[in-house]
């Protein structure tokens, strides 16, 4: 009886010690799992900070792209508003132009006799500035005398004239228009050329 027992014990160590064994073998195995996992968790990370870093590229892009077609269409707009009208505006600059002439070529008596008629051509002229001013558009007013700009004059004839330099504005014709920074239309001018011999009869 104690050597069944005994021997009943012996068969219960050994498999105890069987199963030990296999537990340290599995024991083995999930430390090497577990160095796995523990570098499977790096590349998922890599990964993760590669795709993040390309969704921060594209968000960065996408908001540039967004800022410019903002900037485009704040530009596009204010052209619209200042230059939308430029037409209309170069339309307008011969009725300014013949109201003018009439009002310069007025004399004393035809002053004297159709003053009122006169006074609402000038009146006309005057409103009609106004509303050039208010819609961005101002007169270019060059004198005689003055030097020649390329930039801002348009040089109908050249003549030489005594007593003056070449390049020098000897008459005009028509004045200019700027609509807010852009030429509307260059003031018509006659430019001196060499000048003529101070024997030379005046043009």
């Amino acid at each position: 009886m104690a050597k069944a027992q005994d021997g009943k014990l012996e068969a219960e160590i050994e498999e105890m010690f069987r199963a030990g064994t296999d537990n340290g073998a599995e024991g083995g195995d999930a430390q090497g799992d577990t160095a796995e996992a523990a570098g499977a968790p790096d590349a998922e990370m890599e990964t993760l900070r590669a795709e993040r870093d390309e969704l921060r590229d594209r968000f960065m892009r996408a908001l540039a792209d967004a800022e410019n077609a903002r900037k485009r269409s704040d530009r596009d707009r204010r052209e619209a508003e200042n230059y939308g009208g430029s037409k209309l505006s170069r339309d307008m600059l011969p009725i300014f132009d013949n109201l003018k002439r009439a009002v310069d070529s007025v004399t004393d008596e035809q002053r004297e006799a159709a003053g009122p008629l006169i006074e609402g051509v000038e009146l006309t002229m005057r409103e009609l500035i106004n509303v050039f001013s208010k819609h961005g558009i101002n007169r270019i007013s060059p004198q005689v005398g003055e030097k020649f700009d390329p930039q801002h004059h348009e040089a109908m004839f050249e003549a030489p004239v005594p007593d003056t330099r070449a390049g020098e504005i000897i008459q005009v014709m028509a004045e200019g228009f700027m609509l807010h920074d852009r030429l509307l239309r260059p003031a018509h001018v006659g430019v001196s050329s060499t000048p003529a011999p101070k024997d030379a009869p005046k043009t």
